[in-house]
């Protein structure tokens, strides 16, 4: 009697482990869904393989995850998606190139002549 006992709080303990496992597996996925990420699928599939992977991704999930916010996109300066325009003070690239200093080759490169 005390095994059937024993095999039950076994099974029970095992599947506890198992199922605390997955949900906190699973928090990158449930991260990005609440901040509606772009990319909440990719990152819920993503801890799925990581899981199988011993967890090797798992901490750039969470990162990738809690990067993205809601108002900001992805934290940056300005508005999300946009790029800044150049800046107008650009020179030509005559005058760059007269800037660059020309430079010898270390002394173990250079060629010896025989």
């Amino acid at each position: 009697m005390l095994d059937y006992i024993a095999l039950f709080l076994l099974v029970v303990i095992l599947a506890l482990v198992v199922y605390g496992l997955i949900a906190v597996w699973s928090i990158p996925y449930e991260i990005a869904k609440s901040r509606n990420h772009p990319h909440a699928e990719a990152i819920g599939v993503a801890t799925w393989v990581s899981l199988f992977t011993l967890g090797i991704l798992w901490p750039f999930l969470w990162i990738w995850a809690t990067l993205y916010q809601p108002g900001k996109g992805r934290g940056f300066a300005g508005n999300p998606g946009t790029l800044h325009p150049p800046p107008t003070h650009q020179l030509p690239i005559s005058k760059c190139l007269d800037r660059i200093e020309p430079r010898r080759a270390p002394r173990w490169i250079e060629r010896r002549e025989e």
